[in-house]
């Protein structure tokens, strides 16, 4: 299976991306530590975006295919960036999901996260680590 984006610069070092199917569009910007306005998403941002984002898409399809209630359930990402190669070092997760979700069921969860696309498409030199608390 393909998807195809585009991508235009604009004006401020900000780049449009089209995501050709939906035509749905997200506009980054180069981050301030990197010669930028800091005003939207950079590109390393949307990747970390993408790691939480997929990890909690495979956590809703393991919950519906087994009947879990993952209502209220969030998540947050840090994105950590190394100086030299300049590249993303860290991307530290905090899960917060249900407490009254059985033991099994935190066990599917859980390793559904650490097994999305996402996960396996980045660096092995990338350290991330994912923390899950039942507080919702």
């Amino acid at each position: 299976m393909s998807v195809k984006i585009s991508a235009q610069i604009l004006a401020g070092k900000k780049v449009e991306l089209i995501h050709i199917p939906s035509q749905a569009k997200i506009v980054t910007a180069a981050p301030v530590d990197n010669n930028g306005d800091g005003s939207s998403f950079s590109p390393t941002d949307l990747v970390a975006g993408a790691l939480v984002s997929c990890s909690l898409t495979i956590m809703a399809i393991v919950a519906e295919r087994n009947g879990y209630d993952l209502s209220n359930t969030c998540a947050s990402i840090e994105k950590i960036m190394q100086a030299s190669p300049r590249r993303i070092a860290e991307l530290p997760i905090v899960f917060n999901l249900p407490k009254n979700l059985a033991a099994e069921a935190r066990q599917k969860l859980e390793n559904a996260a650490h097994t999305c696309p996402v996960h396996h498409s980045l660096l092995p030199e990338i350290t991330i680590t994912m923390s899950f608390i039942y507080d919702r």
